[in-house]
């Protein structure tokens, strides 16, 4: 039986968050988004400010909370909470509330799935309560280090050094918290080159972050490693990584499952295909861009972060 219906926070949920807050940044075609007075960095950390926190229960002593910037996975228990994601500080008397409703056990872990701000931001405050902070070797070099992401025409500066991970991994991982088994795996470069996902073995629960955005579009961060094929590949990885019982908690939108994850890798395989025929035929990225051919998926994948002319240029740009 696949994950309870239950469990798939509806698109009207979505919506609520964050992520509709600053969509129409977002949707913006990338010529007009760098013409924009702020950067949608700036636009989504000032949303948090006023998000509100969803609190999703799925198995065992796994919850998600979903509304500060990227899905924040809990897995509560006598070693201490374990977080995978820290959100962003505007939202912290929030979050913390939304923890405390989960269970008594202070935050002691954090895993960070990538280096992104929306996952990362939240790393001081919680470091500053006693937090150890695990990720990806990538990850502390994009923290520690001045970081240019074009896409989103912003320059991140060095984070403070108690934001900056004092574990780092560059290979398979597993760890032993809470009565539970922990399998943190490395992608290869996809969304980030820093991407990490976070399997709770015995609860059939992964934590994909940004390899998935469940019914909508990614970002695909070229200025950090990122690549269309890259994102195929960890999805065909995430794939091959679970089966119709596993619950998927995706970086951005609802909780998913295994049909999801195959859906989301053929889109990405058809519109990889379709640019890369169009680029071939020497058509300009405008050219392209005016071919639409994400034209049959926008209605299902285009109506919140990024639309279908925004997707076909970062596709164009790794094909």
């Amino acid at each position: 039986m696949k994950a309870n219906a239950t469990l798939l926070i509806s698109r009207r949920q979505f919506v609520r968050t964050t992520i509709i807050a600053t969509a129409s940044v977002w949707l913006m075609p990338r010529r007009l988004l760098f013409a924009a007075l702020e950067s949608p960095v700036v636009t989504i950390r000032n949303a948090a400010a006023s998000a509100k926190i969803t609190v999703t229960k799925l198995r065992g002593n796994i919850s998600m909370l979903e509304g500060s910037g990227g899905n924040i996975a809990v897995l509560t228990g006598c070693d201490g909470k374990l977080l995978v994601d820290a959100g962003i500080p505007g939202t912290r008397a929030r979050i913390t509330e939304a923890l405390a409703s989960l269970s008594d056990d202070p935050v002691k872990h954090l895993i960070n799935s990538h280096w992104h701000f929306d996952h990362t931001d939240g790393n001081e405050w919680l470091h500053s309560i006693g937090v150890e902070i695990t990720a990806h070797e990538n990850t502390r070099k994009h923290l520690s280090v001045t970081t240019r992401v074009e896409d989103w025409s912003f320059t991140f500066p060095a984070a403070p050094t108690g934001a900056l991970p004092a574990n780092v991994i560059t290979a398979d991982k597993t760890l032993h918290l809470n009565g539970a088994t922990l399998a943190l795996k490395c992608y290869v470069p996809s969304h980030t080159d820093s991407d990490i996902s976070v399997e709770f073995k015995e609860d059939n629960v992964i934590a994909v972050a940004d390899t998935l955005w469940n019914g909508v579009y990614p970002f695909i961060d070229y200025s950090t490693g990122g690549s269309i094929g890259g994102m195929i590949r960890a999805a065909e990885a995430n794939v091959a990584n679970t089966n119709d019982e596993t619950i998927v908690i995706p970086g951005h939108g609802p909780i998913g499952n295994k049909d999801q994850l195959i859906e989301f890798r053929d889109m990405l395989v058809a519109i990889r295909e379709r640019v890369a025929a169009l680029k071939e035929q020497g058509k300009s990225l405008d050219e392209v861009v005016a071919a639409k051919p994400t034209a049959d998926f926008d209605a299902k994948w285009g109506g919140f972060v990024i639309d279908g002319a925004f997707f076909t240029r970062l596709v164009y740009a790794g094909v």
